[in-house]
């Protein structure tokens, strides 16, 4: 039996609650936060425990799920949590990862600890289906479509900028970038004509409204090098309409083989919830840290360095058997 401890009990830390109650071979022993822990319930009943008093779970927890934000959570968050424990996050700022896995790595390697960083479904999932599509392909182009759906990342991004009281963001592709790559005309696409971003903020009373959408378009990283559209709403149409977290997108690797053979390999997802689907990414990828560390293993890892056999709860002879 595995034990699990999360750490943030937002829509990802519930999802990843209800995702261990799928696994029989895990069990939720705590969740840390930041709140008062007698005003969270959690349906587990797991107790609630002050983020501050971690350390001394640190015996009791053999693999903590991080939960927090990218913007600013999970910087400082896992690499403080990997000199205590096994850790998985869910990073996904792309651009930053080199410097994360750099700062969690120097962390769980002096603790003697396994930590997993960026863990979910981009990245993640979508990650090795594009290091398997350009190994097999080894002429073509890869493209990578997300959307339409919520993104977490950039939806809590949103949320930081003063005077927003709520905010979600959907990431849009566009359809003909997606049909020309189907048609195998291996186009060049810039970020800009990928993807279109929508965002829906709840502004706070008196808040400065251009102020929050030259602050939202012009984030570096997340908005920037798109077309972005900002539509202020008001908190009961917001109630109506953008309270589910639907995702999914595209990988696809258009290419030659032989003597001009068109191939075309394309993976797909459509989540009817994000969080709840990337907390079964992060308790998968949470079984193989317990077993890595088992195995005496430390430091940093991402999905590409995890076999994946150690993501499944069977044995290896039932995985040969039923699976290969």
């Amino acid at each position: 039996m595995t034990r699990i401890a999360i750490s943030g009990y937002g829509n990802l830390g519930k999802g990843v609650e209800k995702a261990i109650a799928q696994n029989p071979d895990m069990e939720l022993v705590c969740v840390f936060t930041r709140r008062d822990p007698a005003a969270v319930k959690t349906a587990s009943g797991a107790p609630a425990v002050p983020a501050a008093d971690m350390s001394a779970w640190a015996d009791k927890v053999d693999v903590l799920i991080l939960c927090g934000g990218s913007a600013t959570d999970l910087p400082e968050q896992t690499p403080a949590a990997a000199a205590l424990f096994n850790v998985v996050d869910s990073f996904d700022t792309h651009a930053k990862i080199p410097v994360h896995f750099a700062n969690v790595d120097a962390a769980a390697k002096a603790a003697g600890k396994v930590a997993m960083i960026s863990v979910g479904w981009d990245p993640g999932l979508f990650s090795l289906n594009r290091i398997y599509a350009e190994s097999i392909l080894r002429e073509g182009s890869t493209y990578t479509f997300w959307g339409k759906g919520v993104s977490q990342g950039h939806s809590d991004a949103i949320r930081r900028v003063p005077g927003v009281k709520r905010g979600i963001q959907y990431t849009v592709p566009v359809p003909e970038a997606i049909e020309a790559v189907r048609e195998g005309k291996n186009p060049v696409l810039t970020t800009r004509q990928k993807h279109t971003r929508e965002c829906y903020v709840v502004p706070e009373e008196g808040a400065d409204l251009s102020a929050i959408e030259t602050a939202i378009k012009t984030m570096p990283n997340y908005f920037d090098e798109y077309d972005t559209t900002v539509n202020f709403i008001s908190e009961e149409e917001f109630e109506k309409e953008h309270t589910t977290l639907p995702h999914g997108g595209f990988v696809m690797r258009s290419g030659v083989t032989g003597n001009g053979t068109s191939q075309l390999i394309e993976y797909s997802l459509t989540l009817g919830s994000n969080p709840e689907f990337t907390s079964c990414v992060l308790v998968a990828y949470a079984r193989a840290v317990a077993r890595l560390s088992a195995e005496g293993e430390c430091g940093c890892k991402t999905v590409f360095d995890i076999a994946p056999k150690y993501l499944s709860p069977l044995d290896d002879e039932d995985i040969r058997a039923h699976l290969l």
